[in-house]
């Protein structure tokens, strides 16, 4: 059975970071394409940031620059580094596994709340 664990969310103020950990069972993560995807109130959920197998990566473009999601095959987690947070980064954050760079796969975590104050 697969289970995505997230934590580290929180509240912050405009400018601070943060840093999402996601932690698996049932799943190597250095095999599959790791995603955050995250959704604010009465919007769709989107991609934040994805890795694949052998390292590439990919960002939306309101995070480029600020965010920066890395992998640590030993520990099988992903993490995603969130510098100079705005408030339209307040959102439930999710954890995806195996899907593509482009597509969420089948595997989701039960999200972490980020919440960046003005």
């Amino acid at each position: 059975q697969v289970q995505l664990v997230e934590s580290g969310g929180g509240l912050v103020q405009a400018g601070g970071s943060l840093r999402l950990s996601c932690s698996a069972s049932g799943i190597i993560f250095r095999i599959n394409t790791v995603g955050w995807y995250r959704q604010a109130p009465g919007k769709q959920r989107e991609l934040v940031a994805a890795i694949q197998t052998y390292g590439t990566t990919r960002y939306a473009d309101s995070v480029k620059g600020r965010f920066a999601i890395s992998r640590d095959n030993a520990k099988n987690a992903v993490y995603l580094q969130m510098n100079s947070l705005k408030p339209e980064d307040t959102a439930v954050y999710y954890c995806n596994a195996a899907g593509t760079l482009g597509n969420p796969g089948h595997y989701w975590g039960q999200g972490t709340q980020v919440t960046v104050s003005s």
